[in-house]
């Protein structure tokens, strides 16, 4: 028995879907009874690689094929074998009228249709044309519709996409026009100096390169030729040429990125910083098409940088010198900042210890006593307390520490200063008396029970007690370092403060381009080092530590030429009187510190008339007959300075306080406390001496004693230092000696701008050879704290190679120093911190002078 007929044919998807579907329900009924037109029609679709669909009968019964399944996403299968009147929605609506036509005969055409279908389960636009013909059965009647889609989606997006370019194209003809000369005025107006675009292949540069380099275009070689970067590099300073063009080269043939930071020179000699930066672009063998880049002008930013660098190291060299801990410590409790002195304490270099955590410093004993106080601080209180410290060499240390909060300019705390001052010895003093008194009545209570041994016990008893007394002493002692440590912090944190915070933001603006804002960052950055170092010549003055270079001094000539400074210092609601006697000896001093010693008088004698009065200046000849009329001061000729004030004056509790260091009757922030103390320790290690008498509301006068210069004849004027620095004459060669790099590279580079041929060397061993050589050396600039042989012993051994060679010393401490008789002829001094104009002016007046035969 034959099997039934396997109908549709077609394996397809829907050639099964058709098989199994029940058509019972439907109009069309069992397929065995289908018109043989459709069933034709039928297995021509299913084979059909197009949408197509067939809409039977009245209802429009849908037979589609695997193409227009794909197209109706979910609402497939479930549209099969149903109207399409019902199911389609919009779709028919916008068919409906196209189908009505057909039915009539018509086939219709439907170009570029927007069709909502479903794509990959996502909602997409489409577009389609859509073929309607008519479906007839053996007598020509109209029994169906035939829908056949083609979708031109691409089509119309690309149609889309070129009309909007030629729109845009026509747009932006004429507005390239405007930005070419735009872009000309920004390059004129901004810190960009130009940009380039080499095509490679073709081996010329474009139009950009020459507004980049200036060149002119015909500088160039032709198309087809190499590449040639010769009028490039003719602009790149002699120096930076070699690294530039290699960079150049390795970015074509290797990296494909160019980062360059070099000099450029004018036509007339004259460098400026540029930063360039570039990129090749490659075709897909890899193969570099183009190489375009911009140049931009960044000679402000690498001037603040060198700025911050020199402020660094100043800080650097500031906190160094002083004999105590001064850090920072970030919001993360991590150091980010230490002098020298931690070195000394902990062992560690300020190296090792940035970025390290308190605790990983101090270890979990001495972070617990500090964790209470670390969060206050954090918190933005201000915090002093003593502590543990651990110490290299083991024993037990106590510090008194301080924590100064550092805020932004919201007012955000962005951690804390620390300053520690070594405490150990008062703490043991303290500890040991607290003991001997908890033991002490004890031991009288003891000693009273037996009389016999009283006398005896009695004694031993005295002598603790005088052990106790010592101990207080050197307590009391203590304490006043303390008191004065204190002192010397709280202005170096406010200097510190201006210092630190002014660098940080001057980084900060730097890393955001608002280069034009850092120079009143940087201003105040110089201003508080260069109070830093005022604050330090005056407490080495104050103890006397100060080096001073005795000299001849004209104390008339001096005042004379302050007069002017006096008068816009005292201002118009002082009057100022002058009694200069004629025929005054000449002084022997230190004319820069006698100035300074003049002009803190004159700033205390202002403040003490706020309401206005009169100041008078005096000068005297005086004969001391006999030792210890006056102070300690030896008999023998002295020459007076005496400045009397009308002022509110001084009560005697005031005035028997007015040469302790740090005292001061002014407000907080108005007064370092140092001025007196600084002329009295000055007048004292120039040989001389200060009195100073006053009365409450009668004023106050101040006398200045200083002994008298031997030589009598009149000294030859000093050059004076206001104009330009005077530069090296032909060959001059100077050999420069310093153990610190810092330093010499700054002496170095003043050196190498005044135009000197300069040697050097970092201890005096180096320095020794260099002067046994052949080498012409017209001055010998050193330190005097060198390591191994001093800066003064170095001196004496180049004065036996060379007897007639000047010498300059440069010193920021040094006890020898600081001695009288520490200069010898042809010898001179200055001390650090200084100036670049200081230091430059006075290399050209010792060369200039030389030393007199």
């Amino acid at each position: 028995m034959a099997t039934a007929e396997r109908w549709p044919h077609s394996s397809s998807d829907m050639g099964e879907r058709i098989r199994r579907h029940d058509w019972r329900g439907t109009a069309l009924g069992s397929p065995t009874g289908w018109p043989q037109a459709l069933r034709l029609l039928v297995d021509t679709m299913l084979e059909a690689p197009v949408p197509m669909c067939i809409l039977w009968g009245s209802d429009g019964v849908q037979l589609y094929n695997d193409a227009h399944a794909a197209l109706i996403g979910t609402r497939h299968p479930g549209e099969l074998g149903s109207p399409a009147c019902q199911a389609w929605g919009a779709i028919w609506e916008l068919l409906e009228p196209a189908c009505d036509a057909v039915r009539r005969g018509e086939a219709r055409m439907l170009h570029n249709r927007h069709l909502l279908i479903e794509r990959h389960h996502e909602p997409e636009d489409a577009w389609f044309d859509m073929a309607l013909s008519p479906i007839r059965d053996g007598h020509g009647e109209i029994v169906g519709l035939l829908l056949c889609l083609n979708e031109t989606s691409e089509r119309m997006r690309t149609e889309a996409r070129l009309s909007q370019a030629a729109m845009r194209y026509k747009l932006s003809a004429e507005a390239y026009r405007l930005s070419e000369h735009r872009l000309h005025l920004a390059l004129e107006a901004s810190d960009l100096i130009g940009i380039w675009d080499w095509d490679v292949q073709a081996g010329t540069p474009s139009d950009q390169v020459e507004l980049l380099c200036h060149v002119p275009q015909e500088d160039y070689p032709g198309a087809k030729q190499s590449l040639s970067v010769q009028p490039f590099l003719a602009h790149v300073h002699p120096e930076d040429r070699a690294r530039v063009l290699a960079a150049m080269q390795h970015c074509i043939t290797g990296s494909g990125i160019f980062a360059e930071r070099y000099r450029l020179l004018d036509d007339h000699g004259r460098s400026r910083w540029a930063q360039a930066r570039g990129r090749c672009h490659y075709d897909e063998d890899g193969k570099v098409l183009r190489f375009p880049g911009a140049v931009m002008d960044i000679s402000r930013q690498h001037a603040s940088e060198e700025a911050l660098r020199k402020s660094e190291a100043e800080i650097k060299l500031i906190t160094d010198a002083l004999p105590l801990m001064i850090g920072y410590i970030d919001d993360q409790e991590r150091f980010r900042f230490n002098n020298r002195y931690y070195e000394e304490w902990f062992g560690h270099s300020p190296e090792w210890l940035r970025g390290k955590t308190v605790r990983e410093v101090l270890g979990e004993r001495g972070y617990a006593l500090r964790r209470d106080n670390i969060r206050a601080a954090l918190a933005g209180e201000d915090i002093t307390f003593e502590a543990y410290s651990p110490h290299r060499d083991g024993q037990p240390r106590q510090s008194l520490v301080h924590y100064l909060p550092r805020r932004d300019a919201s007012g955000k705390v962005l951690g804390f200063f620390v300053m520690a001052l070594d405490v150990t010895e008062r703490w043991r003093a303290e500890q040991a008396l607290r003991e001997l008194n908890e033991t002490l009545e004890s031991r009288i209570q003891e000693r009273t029970e037996a009389l016999a041994e009283v006398y005896e016990r009695l004694l031993k008893e005295m002598a603790s007690r005088e052990q106790a007394q010592d101990a207080l002493r050197q307590a009391q002692k203590m304490e006043a370092v303390g008191q004065l440590t204190g002192g010397i912090a709280h202005d170096f944190n406010n200097m510190l403060t201006g210092i630190i915070g002014g660098l940080d933001l001057i980084q900060r603006y730097i890393q955001s381009g608002r280069h034009a804002e850092t120079q009143r960052f940087i201003d105040a950055a110089v201003t508080s080092a260069n109070r830093a170092a005022a604050l330090t010549h005056r407490l080495l003055a104050f103890a006397r530590r100060q080096p001073l270079n005795l000299t001849r001094v004209e104390l008339n000539t001096l005042i004379e030429s302050m007069h002017d400074l006096l008068i816009r210092t005292l201002g118009s609601h002082i009057q100022i009187e002058t009694h200069l006697q004629a025929d005054l000896w000449p002084a022997h001093s230190d004319d820069n510190q006698l100035e300074s010693a003049l002009l803190n008088l004159v700033i205390n004698a202002r403040d003490a008339m706020p309401d206005g009065g009169t100041l008078r200046i005096s000068t005297a000849n005086v004969c001391l007959e006999r030792s210890h009329q006056v102070g300690e001061l030896p008999a023998g000729r002295y020459i007076t300075l005496n400045v009397v004030d009308s002022g509110c004056g001084m009560t005697p509790k005031v005035l028997a306080s007015a040469f302790e260091p740090f005292f001061t009757t002014k407000p907080i922030g108005q007064g370092t406390g140092l001025g007196l103390s600084m002329i009295y320790g000055f007048a004292r290690q120039a040989g001389g001496h200060l009195q100073i008498t006053s009365e409450a509301g009668s004023g106050t006068e101040v006398r200045l004693y200083l002994p008298i210069h031997a030589e009598t004849a009149p000294s030859t004027p000093m050059p004076d230092g206001s104009g330009a620095v005077l530069r090296a004459e032909q060959g001059e060669s100077v050999l420069v000696v310093e153990d610190d790099p810092a330093v010499r590279l700054l002496v170095l580079d003043v050196l190498e701008m005044l135009g000197y041929r300069a040697l050097e060397a970092a201890e005096g061993n180096a320095a020794v050879s260099i002067l046994e050589s052949e080498e012409r050396i017209d001055l010998l600039v050193t330190d005097v704290g060198l390591p191994g042989m001093n800066g003064r012993q170095l001196a004496d051994v180049a004065r036996q190679q060379r007897p007639q060679l000047p010498v300059l010393f440069m010193t920021g401490y040094a006890e020898q120093a600081a001695s009288s008789g520490f200069l010898d002829r042809g010898m001179n001094m200055i001390s650090k911190p200084f100036t670049i104009e200081q230091l430059a002016q006075r290399i050209r007046t010792i060369l200039a002078d030389g030393i007199a035969p």
